[in-house]
Formats: C-alpha cells, structure tokens, sequence
C-alpha cells in the first residue's frame, strides 16, 4: 500500500469529522473508494454545464451509503474546475417552499455557502464581485492606457459592466438584478458602503419588504419564497458571463420533503422541484447544475415520495430494459448508490489506519485478517451483507481505532468480538417517525 501524503491539519479534520458520522470538507481524496462510475458520471455533467447547458441529477441511497460524501467529493472537484458552488442541507426550516419563508431561507443558506476555488468556506459573493470588477479595471488599463484615476476611467468600466447586464436582463427578473449589480459597482466607485450593504442584502434574499428595497436600491422587486429559483437562474447566468464555468447547486438531505406532513405543502414542494427539473432538462437554464441527495423512500415510495406523482415516476423510474438487465444506468436522473463490495470496504478501512496512525504518529498493528474479522463481526450481528453502508463502518472502526490508541491494554479481538460492541445501524439516530424510519433491516 502506497504511503499516502497527508498534513496534520488534514489528517485531524478526517478522523474527527469521521469520528463524528460528518462528511469532511477536506481530505477526500484520501478516503475515496469505490464509487468510480458514478463520480465519472457527475464530472461528465461538469463538461457540458460549462459548454452553457444545465442538468439535473438525484443521488438515491440508503443513510450512510455515501450521498453527503459523493456531492462533497462533486462540490470540490467543481471548485477547482473554475466553477461557483452552493450548498444546503433540508430540514423543517429549509424546503423548496412552504407559507412560512422556507424556500427563501433555502436560497439564503445557499448564497451564504457560495464558494470558489479561492473561497472554499463560502461567503464568496463579495470575492465573486469585486474580482470580476478588479478584472475589467485591469482590462481597461492594458487597452486603453488609462490609469484608475484619469477622467473617464470610471465610464468605461461602466460600459463594460453594463455589456454583462446586459445579456441577463432579458431573463425573468433579470432588469432588477442587473441594477442591483450596477448599483454594487456603483458603491465600489464611490467607496458607499451603505449601497454596498444594500446591494448585497438584496443579493442574499435578506430585505423583507419591497418598500425597504425600493428606498435602498430603487428596485421594486425583492426575492422571495416565489421567486427565489428564478434568481439562482439569473446567478448562473451572471457568473458564466464573468468568466467561471458555471454555477452548482448541492442540495442534501431531500428526505425531509418526504417527511413533510401535510399532502399540499410536501405537494407544493415536489412541483418546485419538478419546475427545476423541467428548466434544466428542457435548457431553460444556462450554465446551471442541480444535484440533488436522498434517500430511496424519497424518491420511491408510492404513497409520499415522488413516485406519488405520476409526472415525477415517468421521468425517474428505471427503464424496464436496465431492470431486465439487472445493470445499472449511471446516465439517467437518477444515480443509486449501491452497497460498496467487501473488498471496497476492506481498501477503506486500510486507508483510515494509515490516516489514524499518521495523524497520532504510531506504527498500525492492525493487518488484513484483523480487518476481515471485523467486516465479518458486522454482518453477523446485523444480520445481512446489504448493511455494509460506508457511513456506519467508518464511524464504528473510528472509535475501535480510537480506543485501542488509548488504552494499549486492550486486544482488538477481545473489542470487537464483546458483548458490549454493537455496530450502528443506518439510520437509528435520526429520530424519525416509526412509520417512516429507513432502516435496511
């Protein structure tokens, strides 16, 4: 096995972050196993979103089999292909729409997570901004001459800018959000941190009424719980004519529109979605691509999930030819996450020693057969194959690794073969309703 390469700051974000049942934001790589053929497929969706056409994918599976891992791994390969990226998890407060701001607090949580390769963290609107402006300065200074302080600089950075505007401004809602742009350059020109601020609030979905916006802006429009998809249209639009390759939208934890209790607002919901899924597939969108994680009731279930929808079950369900086939398409909408093989699952926990020993300088013990012993310890208690979900596994060997660094007294045998050791089960801490808890068993 190759000696990975891998810093402190790295390694310790990993193991606590696995540690902790989380996805890391950083070190992936390092873990990736398995999951070649659907990773590939994403990166396809890369290429042509920056050709300027959009697309749209589910990612289906059970918890702990890699969603949150696999949009990770999709958000920073994006970053480092000049791409913007958002990201959001769902829950009772964040939805597509709702009568109480759900879908605008979705929007809000997304432009606070706006990142770049230069901003990974998020809250890179005002990088995103005031980059694209540093950028026409410099052009106007190599092709004209002109310095930043000689009399008509400022008018030809203008021009320039309003040459962008203009390519979205034909959009919906595209006149209001070209002036908010004027107006942040605007603010930059005169060092007005007042229109600044207005600008930007108005960027992120923050004003409440049109009346403040007007006052502010002099726009007459804000974004709301209606419209606020409109204007991640407009925002895809607006970073590809800055020069990034496009803009991903990253949404998790789709399993709590499943969850959603009432039949019209979960309704309400699936058909924002479907409108999304429809702009993207139809190319009514630009340089826009929305990914979308949840689980199989989610998607499935008859009853709440979409297939509760006829229009949602003839663009999602497998074609009867690759059920027949026993295959799987990695093409279509919808991408499944399989249970990884033993053998993957051996790679990963190999990999997660080498990382546990480097982080706490120790030479590893632990060999192959230890490792088998382990696999096989899981599948006996939990009774099935299928239950080797990639979530629960890492969380589990975390804290055995964890524990026999810290106590050199105890046997790995004698760990994982006690009374007291019980593997996670996928799920159980979710505290969902007993009518749909997803367990595998």
């Amino acid at each position: 096995m190759t000696k990975q390469k891998i810093s402190k700051k790295v390694s310790t974000a990993l193991i606590n972050s696995l540690g902790a049942g989380v996805v890391p934001r950083v070190g992936l790589e390092h873990i990736a196993v398995g999951r070649e053929k659907e990773l590939n497929s994403l990166l396809q969706n890369l290429n042509d979103i920056s050709e300027g056409v959009a697309a749209f994918r589910f990612i289906i599976g059970n918890y702990g089999s890699g969603k949150s891992f696999i949009l990770q791994m999709l958000r920073n390969r994006a970053m480092e292909q000049g791409f913007v990226v958002a990201d959001a998890d769902l829950s009772t407060g964040r939805r597509l729409a709702g009568s109480h701001n759900e879908g605008l607090a979705t929007y809000r949580e997304l432009m606070s997570h706006l990142a770049t390769k230069t901003r990974p963290d998020g809250g890179a609107l005002v990088a995103i901004l005031e980059g694209w402006i540093n950028k026409i300065q410099q052009e106007v200074v190599k092709e004209t001459g002109m310095r930043p302080n000689d009399e008509g600089f400022d008018e030809q950075v203008e021009t320039r800018i309003r040459e962008v505007v203009h390519y979205i401004e034909d959009l919906v809602h595209g006149f209001d959000f070209g002036n908010v742009i004027i107006a942040y350059w605007r603010s930059y020109r005169l060092d007005d941190d007042e229109l600044k601020n207005a600008s930007l609030r108005w960027l992120r979905g923050e004003f409440n009424t049109k009346t403040e916006a007007r006052t502010a802006l002099g726009v007459r429009v804000i974004i709301d719980d209606e419209t606020w998809y409109d204007y991640i249209k407009l925002l895809a639009k607006f970073v590809a004519e800055i020069g990034y390759k496009g803009l991903l939208i990253l949404v998790d934890e789709a399993v709590n529109l499943y969850q959603i209790s009432t039949t019209v607002t979960r309704e309400k919901n699936y058909n924002r979605l479907l409108g999304m899924f429809n702009d993207t597939m139809q190319c009514k969108a630009e340089h826009l691509g929305i990914f979308i994680g949840g689980t199989s009731q989610f998607l499935e279930d008859p009853n709440r999930g979409l297939f509760a929808d006829p229009a949602w079950r003839r663009r999602t369900k497998e074609s009867r030819f690759v059920t027949q086939a026993n295959t799987q398409e990695y093409l279509g909408p919808v991408i499944r996450l399989n249970p990884l093989s033993t053998t993957e699952i051996l790679t990963l926990l190999q990999r997660l020693i080498e990382i546990h020993s480097l982080n706490f300088g120790y030479k590893p013990t632990l060999n192959d057969s230890n490792l088998q012993a382990f696999i096989q310890e899981i599948t006996t208690r939990l009774g099935a194959e299928a239950l080797l979900t990639p979530g629960e596994i890492v969380r589990d060997f975390i804290s055995i690794l964890n524990v026999l660094y810290q106590s050199s007294e105890i046997q790995f045998n004698e760990l994982i073969h006690g009374t007291n050791f019980k593997p996670t089960v996928a799920g159980e801490d979710r505290n969902l309703d007993d009518n749909i808890a997803e367990f595998s068993l």
